[in-house]
């Protein structure tokens, strides 16, 4: 799938928003409405190594293949986070997402998400072609507005993921 990316204004400053976003242990409380039973790969859930596994809420056909995993890559604060990961039948979908932080006007900050797709066999290809670019920008837009409200009237609306068997 060709990236699909999304941005929002958060009214904080850059720091701010990294920090939360750098600690992958919070992601769920913006994501819970298309990602769900979250569970941390490692212990420490900040910064670079840090990961989870979790379960894809996608409509029929592709929600057969339901799990999927992130990896924090590339931490570099405060400017990009960069996430790696599998998903689809047997893991065998590559996923890339980047989070960029950029100043904006008045002390705020503009975070832009790109998540990119790469499908390892025709199947994967045709089932991605069945509406999932849509799918994943309304999602990824959605994910995106509830992080900014999470943020900016400093709500928390879940409970943290924990490691997976803890």
């Amino acid at each position: 799938m060709d990236p699909v990316t999304v941005s929002v204004i958060v009214d904080l400053p850059r720091e701010q928003v990294f920090d939360y976003l750098q600690d992958i242990a919070n992601h769920p409380e913006f994501t819970d409405h298309y990602l769900s039973d979250w569970r941390l790969t490692r212990i420490d859930s900040v910064g670079r190594g840090a990961g989870a596994r979790f379960r894809v809420k996608a409509p029929p056909p592709a929600g057969r293949f339901a799990w999927g995993d992130v990896t924090f890559v590339e931490v570099d604060r405060p400017h990009r986070i960069v996430e790696v990961g599998r998903t689809g039948k047997a893991n065998r979908v590559r996923t890339v997402g980047v989070y960029e932080l950029a100043p904006a006007a008045s002390g705020t900050t503009r975070v832009q998400f790109t998540v990119q797709t790469e499908p390892a066999t025709l199947s994967d290809r045709l089932l991605e072609s069945l509406g999932a670019r849509s799918w994943v920008r309304r999602q990824n837009a959605r994910a995106m507005r509830r992080l900014r409200t999470i943020l900016e009237r400093g709500d928390e609306s879940g409970r943290r993921v924990t490691v997976a068997g803890g």
